[in-house]
């Protein structure tokens, strides 16, 4: 069911919901979250769709703030909002309000955000596209208890890493760390069973790739090792070798969703290790909203690159 309402405010949104979930026959709310997703009209469909399917694990009240600011002195007069109400099976698990912020009340999002807020219950910021250089000090970033960016979704994602860790706070997270789980999952996994202490590492990915700038770090932070990096074709992450004094533990995922692990004195593996979805990333981010220390770690860590091989010439 949708519900449009032009020229409104937050209580005729609110009361509009109510009057939605009646009509489904639904007027118990049974949402666990409100999410809250900062983007523009460029991008907002795929945003949505991401966050609806991630609802059907995370019930969730998810809030679409469109801003679109005046492009003349004469728009700065046009100062309304502008909303769509959608719930049951137009809104995923839970339920979707699109808010469009015309004029200067594109600069005051807080204040139509707030009072449509999901009460005792957690709220998180998603920025899929353009994130404000420290999301905690945002007027919507300082309402969440999470705040979600994508490093990976800007034109210099080396560049935004180092904003990320410029302004950290306990809540921020970026989908470009998210989308490590997996690997750091099976490394972890692997150095349990060859049980050899790791001299150096290898990352090769794409170039620019901010995944595997994280990951590197992340050997950095966890190992203390040199950490080479090596820019393939891609795509995104393509394979990591661990050095030891045993051999070298090797996964290679050089495209599509099967890769290969090696691990000295052991035969080797296929395994699955797909490029997963957006919907997939926020679902696994709205499983946990404390700190993610690791995340911290790794965004501060510094690479240190291996020394030199040096010719002993003939």
């Amino acid at each position: 069911m949708k519900i449009d309402l032009t020229d409104t405010t937050s209580s005729k949104i609110n009361k509009a919901l109510v009057q939605a979930r009646r009509a489904i026959g639904t007027p118990a709310v049974g949402m666990v979250l409100t999410l809250v997703i900062v983007t523009d009209e460029e991008n907002a469909y795929d945003s949505i769709r991401a966050a609806g399917d991630a609802s059907r694990e995370h019930p969730s009240r998810t809030l679409v703030v469109i801003k679109r600011h005046a492009r003349s002195p004469r728009d700065r007069h046009d100062t309304r909002l502008d909303a769509e109400v959608r719930v049951g099976t137009d809104a995923g698990a839970g339920e979707t309000v699109l808010l469009r912020l015309h004029g200067e009340l594109a600069d005051r999002a807080d204040s139509v955000v707030l009072p449509l807020l999901l009460p005792d219950a957690p709220v998180v910021v998603w920025w899929p596209v353009d994130a404000p250089p420290v999301p905690a000090r945002d007027p919507l970033g300082a309402l969440a208890q999470r705040r979600i960016t994508d490093a990976y979704a800007v034109a210099e994602p080396l560049s935004e890493l180092a904003a990320r860790a410029s302004g950290y706070e306990p809540g921020d997270t970026d989908l470009a760390w998210t989308r490590l789980t997996p690997w750091r999952s099976m490394l972890a996994a692997a150095l349990d069973q060859a049980r050899a202490e790791v001299v150096s590492a290898v990352v090769e990915s794409e170039a620019d790739n901010p995944s595997a700038e994280l990951l590197a770090r992340w050997f950095a932070a966890r190992l203390g090792v040199p950490v080479e990096q090596v820019v393939t074709a891609g795509p995104v992450v393509t394979a990591v070798r661990l050095r030891t004094a045993d051999g070298e533990i090797h996964i290679d995922r050089p495209e599509g969703p099967v890769a290969r692990l090696s691990i000295p004195g052991q035969p080797n593996r296929v395994l699955a290790l797909k490029v997963r979805t957006t919907a997939e990333l926020i679902a696994e981010e709205l499983r946990r909203l404390d700190p993610d220390e690791a995340y911290a770690a790794a965004l501060h860590a510094r690479i240190t690159p291996p020394a030199p091989e040096v010719s002993t010439g003939g």
